[in-house]
């Protein structure tokens, strides 16, 4: 068994030179994070993180177009977005959700109603390839739920959950999502989720979690996200790893028999 960092950006240049990246890689592979999901935020970083994960083993890649950029996405944008997917999976290639995408209120001048009409577009597409989702919701939970209702059969994972006890209880109870958990949780008081809802993700280079704070977040240190996990929870490491290492290959399938093939799993 290893661990999974389901959300980085491992890939994002801005952020990480080549050179950079093949390490954190490395380093990831010494703490036993073996796989890592390269989240897109618009549809050139997607498709960076597209040809990221190709031209590496055990990595996937997501489509998404974060809702701070609704105000810029056109349709014939959506167009191309639905033409991508569809032929990243008719490829095989190692693309294994949308995402992220969502609603973020937390800015002024957040335009509501384009990031709802993105985020309903965005879902309209990984119904319509049977993906799930990775969202982004930040201080939006009101206008989220009304949405994430109108498509009852929507797998997926709230990444990065910043909010309260009563909204994580509305989304284990109301929906069938996953929760995110980062660095974030090792030097806040956020609710933790049950165990069989979590996925592990690092959301790197942001939320770098204790003891690192204060230096760039790389997939290896997902590992002491668990460790962290496996203290608050009062339970061995090694059952936090089994627990959402499953959860993680569940949601994003990265066990079917094609991407074991083609991964190398």
């Amino acid at each position: 068994m290893s661990l999974i960092d389901t959300h980085c950006h491992l890939h994002d240049q801005e952020f990480f030179t080549a050179e950079q990246a093949e390490e954190m890689l490395k380093h990831a592979h010494e703490k036993d994070v073996d796989r890592i999901i390269c989240i897109g935020t618009s549809h050139e970083d997607s498709l960076v993180a597209r040809d990221f994960a190709s031209s590496h083993n055990n990595v996937y890649w997501t489509y998404g177009i974060h809702p701070e950029n609704a105000a810029t996405t056109s349709e014939q944008l959506i167009s191309d977005a639905d033409k991508l997917v569809k032929k990243a999976l008719d490829l095989s290639s190692p693309l294994v959700a949308i995402g992220e995408v969502g609603l973020d209120y937390h800015y002024p001048n957040y335009q509501r109603e384009m990031q709802i009409q993105l985020l309903e577009q965005m879902l309209e597409l990984a119904t319509r390839y049977d993906l799930p989702v990775s969202f982004h919701i930040r201080e939006a939970f009101d206008d989220f739920f009304p949405v994430v209702a109108n498509c009852p059969k929507l797998r997926g994972v709230v990444h990065s959950f910043t909010d309260s006890k009563k909204v994580l209880k509305r989304i284990l109870n109301e929906t069938e999502f996953y929760i995110g958990v980062n660095g974030l949780a090792t030097y806040s008081t956020l609710p933790t989720p049950p165990l069989e809802r979590i996925l592990l993700e690092t959301d790197a280079p942001f939320l770098t979690p204790k003891p690192f704070r204060g230096i760039i977040n790389e997939p290896a240190y997902v590992s002491e996200v668990a460790k962290w996990l496996a203290a608050t929870l009062g339970l061995e490491f090694k059952i936090i790893e089994k627990e959402t290492t499953e959860n993680g290959n569940r949601l994003f399938n990265l066990c079917s028999t094609l991407l074991c093939k083609k991964r190398g799993l």
